[in-house]
């Protein structure tokens, strides 16, 4: 039998309350709503194992179009736990990392929406600037930009 091979990484997905917030926060970071819809009934939690559920996801591309991230808000069954305010160092919590262009315009342009500057902002070896973001729905998002 010939050994599975990894084709690529489809998605990163994150549980959110407010879709429409989740949406707006990434769409200002820069990516783009490729598509929006439910996903119902039995065969959906066959594969999660949640049962007959109802999800609406949005799917979110990056500009280069090789990366994307599925937004879920759970109607049926209901979230059950709330790690959102956790910090970094909490066992299985979730965090995306994007590359920037200009991340002091961008993190200026998230704080006066709403989003937490987490720690400081550093230099890592002359090589990236460097910071994490806590926005919408208290989603954990860190910030690189490339120095030249």
């Amino acid at each position: 039998m010939t050994k599975s091979k990894l084709l690529e990484m489809n998605n990163v997905g994150i549980v959110v309350e407010s879709l429409d917030d989740a949406i707006s926060f990434f769409e200002e970071i820069g990516l783009t709503l490729e598509g929006r819809g439910m996903i119902e009934g039995e065969w959906a939690g066959q594969v999660t194992g949640l049962g007959n559920q109802s999800v609406e996801v949005a799917m979110m591309v990056t500009p280069d179009g090789h990366s994307r991230l599925e937004l879920s808000r759970f109607i049926k069954p209901r979230t059950i736990s709330d790690h959102r305010t956790a910090p970094v160092n909490a066992l299985g919590y979730l965090r995306v990392m994007f590359k920037v262009d200009n991340i002091d315009e961008l993190v200026n342009r998230l704080t006066k929406q709403g989003a937490e500057l987490v720690g400081e902002m550093v230099n890592y070896e002359n090589i990236y600037r460097l910071c994490y973001v806590r926005g919408a729905e208290g989603i954990l998002v860190g910030l690189a930009e490339e120095l030249n």
